[in-house]
């Protein structure tokens, strides 16, 4: 059971005021099915006959549903002859008033009343429940067990879908959440505010199971070259070469090519991944200059100039366009001026900002990017943009550009269904507003901080899709992420670099829903609320 939720049949005086309170503002205020009235509270018509199972944290009303077995039922006044699209049964019931406060939904409260209710009725002996689902939750009521029948009832406002459940589905819920130490929210229930991997859209599931096809047959051939197509116009870039691995194959791909007698060259980092790229860059022997800034600190440009024009050795730069770790935004545009008017070799880690925001790579050497993050495809493909030709010279094979540029871009085993489903995430990009998420970012920042929480990224350096945020030393963020998790909000916490800095983040690179958004911050703030009260 979730910490601090009770999920009981409602018996109290007390709880029945607060059922009537959440039936009015749900069926009142938000779904306009009733009329407004002064006391703000809407008893049911059915009400002696319902029973109630709800959810409570501290006396307080989270969540309810209602069922009743006496007909009629009020979906026989919306569906003409209800009996004669349901399957054979001897006891039925009517499950009515669904209702859970905005700032909980998305969690665990859902699937604990549907726990609640199917145990109530396995106890009464009903064998078939019939419902009006909102049709905004059809996929969580079918991943629930519920089936669709007949027409939708209701009006355009207040659209819902009339659907059944069977005794044997009732049964096999409860056996499967008997088996679980705690209830945990389906699929549809979870929030994920994760960098990866994030929640893919059904259009991309279903790209991704098609049937593999061979990586030499003339139709992948054609496909992935209109994907590489379609990437390096994204990005304003010449070409780019797509391989089978992760961001840290990029980045080696990236640092064999500097090891091409390119000399001397700076790594900037302002972060972990700028810390990363370092550690790439020794691994293979670069001979570099490190130039450093505090984490969640942007590059001081000037004095960026400063170093390189004091070294006149230095030919290549590279750098983390959008610092994963900290959410900062560091100024692609400055550092192309700054390379361009020096002749110097520019290299970007993009992985998290292509799909986030425009990214330009005219004029960039070799950038690296990955088919998950911000594109919101499955992990498990990687990309290399580039902007001038290849040559070889000796690189290993896997690991070398022109091998693939050479081959139309298929030197080695590649998989038709991280490709198909990598070509329809790209078909959304192209018509998403880079905007939207910046908006829903700008907003989430200002929300946190209103509750004292440190935002690690000054706003005027701040990235549109990650938030990262430091929790008093008092808290634990490994606690507080666990609690959250508990809730349905899955974030990013477990990176030794989070943990050591007592940070969490919020990412918008996946499908998520605006009003997760908006709860967060209440959500956050009872979380780490029951934290510190158990310190």
């Amino acid at each position: 059971m979730s910490p601090g939720l009770t999920f009981k049949l409602a018996t109290e005086d007390w709880e029945f005021e607060q059922i009537h309170a959440l039936n009015y503002k749900t069926f009142v205020q938000e779904i306009p099915q009733h009329s407004v009235n002064p006391g703000e509270k809407l008893i049911d018509k059915y009400h002696p006959e319902n029973s109630y199972c709800i959810c409570l944290r501290d006396g307080k009303l989270l969540g309810m549903l209602a069922c009743r077995s006496k007909r009629p039922f009020s979906l026989d006044s919306k569906l003409v002859d209800l009996d004669t699209y349901l399957p054979p049964h001897n006891a039925l019931c009517e499950i009515r008033l669904l209702s859970i406060e905005k700032e909980v939904r998305g969690g665990r409260i859902l699937v604990g009343l549907m726990n609640t209710l199917f145990k109530y009725c396995n106890e009464q002996g009903y064998d078939l429940a019939v419902i009006s689902g909102t049709v905004r939750q059809l996929k969580l009521y079918k991943h629930l067990g519920f089936v669709p029948f007949g027409p939708p009832v209701g009006n355009t406002k207040a659209l819902f879908q009339p659907m059944y459940l069977t005794r044997e589905v009732i049964v096999r819920n409860i056996n499967s959440y008997s088996e679980k130490p705690g209830l945990k929210p389906s699929e549809e229930d979870i929030v994920n505010f994760l960098p990866g991997p994030v929640k893919i859209h059904e259009a991309i599931q279903q790209a991704f199971v098609k049937t593999p096809v061979s990586h030499r047959s003339d139709e992948f051939l054609k496909d992935i070259a209109q994907i590489q197509g379609v990437l390096s116009h994204l990005v304003n870039s010449k070409s780019v070469q797509i391989l089978l691995g992760s961001g840290t194959l990029a980045n080696d791909v990236v640092a064999a090519k500097l090891s091409m007698d390119k000399g001397k060259g700076l790594v900037l980092s302002n972060g972990e991944f700028g810390e990363r790229l370092i550690d790439h860059a020794r691994r293979i022997r670069l001979d570099i200059k490190e130039y450093k800034t505090a984490w969640g600190d942007a590059f001081n440009y000037e004095d960026l100039e400063i170093t390189l024009d004091q070294d006149p050795s230095l030919r290549w730069l590279w750098a983390v366009h959008l610092e994963t770790s900290t959410g900062i935004l560091n100024d692609l545009a400055k550092l192309k001026h700054i390379c361009k008017k020096r002749n110097i070799l520019l290299c970007m880690d993009c992985v998290s900002a292509i799909g986030a925001l425009p990214v330009d790579l005219a004029g960039v050497f070799l950038a690296s990017g990955v088919s998950g993050k911000a594109l919101c495809s499955y992990p498990g493909l990687c990309f290399v943009f580039y902007n001038h030709a290849l040559s070889s010279q000796g690189l290993p094979r896997y690991m070398d550009l022109e091998l693939y540029s050479k081959s139309e871009g298929v030197p080695f085993t590649h998989s038709s269904n991280f490709i198909y489903a990598l070509q329809q995430a790209l078909r959304l990009t192209l018509s998403r507003d880079f905007f939207i998420n910046a908006k829903h970012a700008a907003r989430l920042r200002g929300s946190l901080r209103a509750q004292n929480i440190k935002v690690i990224a000054p706003e005027e350096y701040a990235a549109p899709n990650i938030i990262t945020f430091e929790l008093p030393r008092y808290l634990s963020s490994e606690a507080v992420g666990k609690r959250l998790e508990e809730e349905g909000y899955f974030l990013s916490y477990r990176s030794s670099y989070l943990l050591k800095r007592n940070w969490l983040q919020v990412c918008l690179m996946g499908e998520y829903d605006i009003s997760a958004i908006d709860s967060f911050p209440s959500v956050l703030s009872r979380c780490y609320g029951d934290k510190a009260k158990s310190m």
